[in-house]
């Protein structure tokens, strides 16, 4: 009896946090109605979702080919010097706001960047155009080859050490061993990686705005916000946004029918030996695979740096504007990071023990549903329903838009350790008569810290690193480090905006640090 108590109370749970996600968007979409008719389908529509379809695949086959390349040869080295630095540089990019990544492009990649100067030094020509869908492609692609590694690279490091001891004594070549052992991995984590790639490269928006460079090269994400902010057609960006729902519910509804693997303790650092990577071929493969990774994610960066130690910083820092900007982004950070955190939990626990595929279903559907609706529409639904409001604050609303747009990556990070842990926990919770708060606090807290701080940090440099649902409420009454740095570069302030970039650059990796465990405190969590 106290079990089944504790089931029902984790779905109410459930049905709770789901009810508020559902209620929050379905409120922010009825606005729209009001102002016009739903349009139609246009030839106009049509070229805009084949570029969105065309960019997406494109980005999603890059991103999990060269993110697998980089993933096995990461996890072949599990006592490389310096391998925890490395997964946590994995988690860097997704802390970037993206207007920052777009400039540390062209800086490396543009007509006047580094990659281009290399050509004309070899006197190799014509130059690389960094605009229209190369410059998209590459930009994803820097957002999403360490996001599928990372991904790919826990997939890989579940297996205990019997597995690789097994391989060796059996005699498996490099093929076999790829074939019957880290192959089966990859693929079991393939769908949910590549379909989380895919959702985040169909509704990309600033890269997009930033480097499409002209009306070719329009997705439904800016589609959506040129009718909205240009034309002032709802009726059409709704119509827009239901395209876009319908397009990425297909995605959601073919991952459906893929299982999430469980996940494991991973088995890292010095408890865990590869006994295939002993080759000099093998060394030197993984070796021009890692650097090679290294110089393609950590140009930008180093663009970022290089232009932002540039600045006058202590005349930044005798800005008030800017400490009023850090304050407001830290609020907003840290609100959002824990109403997502709360959200992921209250979804996988319930997640976990339910026993309807329809809740579980409407359970993962609603954990994804910002990717199904951009935040730039649920900031412009929540403006038109409140604009007209005295003494209307948006810190509230922007605190839980983000909380929502951070939602998929923490359930991303939770919801497989969730259930391992539950599976493992079960009996002796019931055979104690642990339930409620009782278990909360003495068996799932300190057992899920690592995973649960992850996707605190992991949600936290996400909301830092936002701007799109600070764009429609910026100004000298709301301002934040991203929108900030907008305002700067929108007023040729560039040394500035340089500057600012790498400060948050700077906060989210420190996140992306306090987020990856140490070998040590992962040793010390495994016994």
């Amino acid at each position: 009896m106290p079990a089944r108590r504790g089931m029902s109370g984790e779905r109410i749970g459930g049905a709770l946090a789901l009810a508020f996600i559902l209620g929050f968007v379905a409120l922010a979409l009825a606005p729209f109605v009001r102002f016009g008719r739903v349009g139609g389908f246009d030839p106009q529509l049509a070229g805009v979702l084949q570029f969105t379809l065309w960019q997406a695949v494109l980005s999603t086959l890059l991103s999990v080919f060269f993110g697998a390349i980089v993933a096995l040869s990461v996890a072949r080295r599990p006592t490389l010097a310096g391998r925890v630095w490395l997964l946590r540089f994995m988690a860097a990019p997704m802390g970037l706001p993206a207007l920052a990544v777009a400039f540390g492009v062209l800086a490396v990649w543009g007509r006047e960047g580094a990659f281009n100067s290399v050509l004309s030094f070899l006197g190799i020509s014509p130059k690389l155009n960094v605009y229209g869908i190369t410059g998209i492609l590459i930009a994803h692609t820097f957002f999403n080859i360490p996001l599928a590694a990372r991904l790919f690279t826990a997939a890989l490091d579940r297996f205990p050490p019997t597995y690789w001891k097994l391989a060796a004594n059996l005699g498996l070549g490099r093929i076999s061993l790829f074939r019957l052992v880290e192959g089966p991995a990859l693929m079991a984590a393939l769908p949910g990686v590549a379909g989380l790639i895919f959702m985040l490269c169909a509704t990309s928006f600033t890269l997009v705005l930033t480097l499409g460079g002209g009306p070719a090269a329009t997705t439904l994400e800016v589609a959506i916000y040129q009718a909205l902010k240009f034309d002032f057609e709802p009726g059409r960006a709704v119509f827009l946004v239901l395209v876009q729902m319908l397009l990425t519910g297909l995605v959601l509804l073919f991952l459906a029918v893929f299982p999430t693997p469980a996940e494991e303790r991973a088995q890292q650092g010095t408890g865990l030996r590869r006994f295939d990577g002993g080759s000099p071929v093998s060394k030197l493969w993984d070796g021009l695979v890692i650097a090679a990774f290294l110089v393609f994610c950590g140009a930008p960066f180093m663009a970022i740096l290089i232009d932002g130690l540039r600045a006058d910083f202590p005349h930044l820092f005798a800005d008030r504007l800017f400490w009023r900007a850090l304050e407001t982004s830290a609020a907003l950070g840290l609100s959002a990071a824990l109403l997502a955190l709360l959200l992921s939990w209250l979804i996988a626990m319930a997640r976990v023990s339910s026993g309807s595929r329809l809740f579980a279903g409407g359970l993962d559907a609603g954990g994804s549903l910002i990717l199904l609706t951009p935040p730039i529409v649920l900031s412009t639904g929540w403006f038109l329903w409140l604009k007209g409001g005295s003494g209307f604050a948006p810190h509230l609303l922007v605190a839980i838009i983000n909380a929502l747009m951070a939602l998929p990556f923490a359930l991303r990070v939770l919801q497989p350790a969730v259930r391992s842990h539950v599976e493992r926990t079960r009996r002796l919770s019931e055979s104690l008569g642990l339930t409620g708060h009782q278990r909360l606090r003495i068996i799932d807290v300190p057992a899920l810290s690592r995973p649960l701080l992850m996707a605190f940090f992991f949600a936290l440099s996400l909301s830092l690193g936002d701007l799109g649902a600070v764009a429609l409420f910026g100004g000298e009454g709301f301002v934040t480090l991203p929108w900030l740095i907008y305002a700067r570069l929108g007023s040729y302030r560039t040394t500035d905006a340089a500057a600012l970039t790498l400060i948050l650059a700077v906060i989210c990796m420190a996140f992306a640090v306090l987020g990856t465990p140490s070998e040590r405190r992962r040793g010390e969590a495994g016994r």
